[in-house]
């Protein structure tokens, strides 16, 4: 990862830390959870490779950018904001005022509200994992996934401030991140206390086979350096995003976009997502979507694990754009 250069910008109030590589037109790469700009390591050096300037940075909360303390700074709106002035640093609206955004997990959550709230500043979307969600005032959504997979499940383990944090301490905040990164299968994920991965806490962690060892440790130390907290205050604010963006009914994402996922990630599984994809709903949403592309025998993290052929899709989507 030597070539690839690193600074830090000031932000929206913050210090954010900024990987890059290449020249060209600009991608905004927006990782997920739990994550860094390092998710997109293949990403950024293939793109680079074919004309494109290449931009991921930790969002608020990870690796090397600040993280404010406050639960309600990590709102939809802080992170937009940090992004739009990122832009405004490194592509200033009168040299480029719109930028290739691609988003994974969390990043494409926040793909979606960046397009949604600012649509003038994005030419394509290429969004992986997270379908786009509406606003719909019936869906409260902690309470709704609580109704559906019970208390253990992640979102909702997440949700007191302090609790998971303390729980993932007792392991290693650096190997309960590897537990999830290696995290594979298209079940719910669930985590009962006492019993978080369903193994000894002393047990090494499976990696996934797209995860080296260098990899590995480069997560496990920036975690460990930073903690989580930043990281899961982001599902913290499910709820008030859901709230904030009332004005937002009905609104749609009114950008070209691609969308990916795999069919072995646990967010396919989710309630209303597979007929979202499969039935109209994400193309009544985003009427510019020119597909949605479900990958067989692919999990939740596609992008590492099919580096290559995500790479490939991201040239041919973003050529038609020149």
């Amino acid at each position: 990862m030597e070539e690839i250069q690193h600074k830090t910008v000031s932000v929206n109030g913050i210090n954010m830390h900024v990987a890059e590589k290449g020249e060209g037109p600009l991608i905004l790469f927006l990782h997920g959870f739990p994550d860094l700009w390092y998710s997109w390591r293949h990403q950024i050096t293939g793109l680079a490779a074919l004309g494109y300037r290449a931009l991921a940075p930790d969002l608020r909360g990870y690796g090397g950018t600040d993280a404010p303390d406050s639960v309600s700074d990590y709102t939809c709106f802080h992170v937009v904001g940090d992004l739009i002035a990122l832009l405004d640093a490194v592509a200033p609206p009168e040299k480029e005022d719109k930028v290739f955004v691609v988003g994974h997990d969390w990043g494409a959550i926040i793909a979606w509200y960046l397009c949604l709230f600012r649509p003038d500043r994005v030419k394509a979307l290429f969004n992986m994992s997270v379908p786009f969600t509406p606003y719909n005032p019936k869906f409260k959504p902690v309470e709704t996934w609580k109704a559906v997979y019970g208390n253990d499940y992640y979102i909702v383990r997440f949700q007191e401030p302090g609790v998971m944090e303390a729980e993932f301490a007792e392991i290693g905040v650096g190997k309960a991140v590897l537990e999830i990164l290696s995290y594979r299968v298209p079940d719910p994920l669930l985590l009962p206390k006492g019993n978080l991965f369903g193994h000894p806490p002393d047990a090494p962690v499976d990696l996934a086979p797209w995860l080296s060892e260098q990899d590995a440790d480069f997560y496990a130390n920036q975690f460990e350096k930073s903690g989580i907290t930043g990281a899961l205050n982001y599902y913290r604010n499910f709820n008030r995003n859901w709230e904030l963006t009332a004005a937002w009914w009905k609104s749609e994402i009114k950008v070209p976009v691609k969308f990916v996922m795999g069919e072995r990630d646990l967010v396919y599984g989710m309630p209303g997502v597979k007929d979202s994809i499969h039935k109209g709903g994400l193309k009544r949403a985003v009427p510019l979507l020119e597909e949605a592309l479900v990958i067989k025998g692919v999990s939740h993290w596609i992008h590492q694990e099919i580096p290559d052929q995500i790479n490939q899709l991201l040239f041919d989507f973003f050529s038609n754009f020149h």
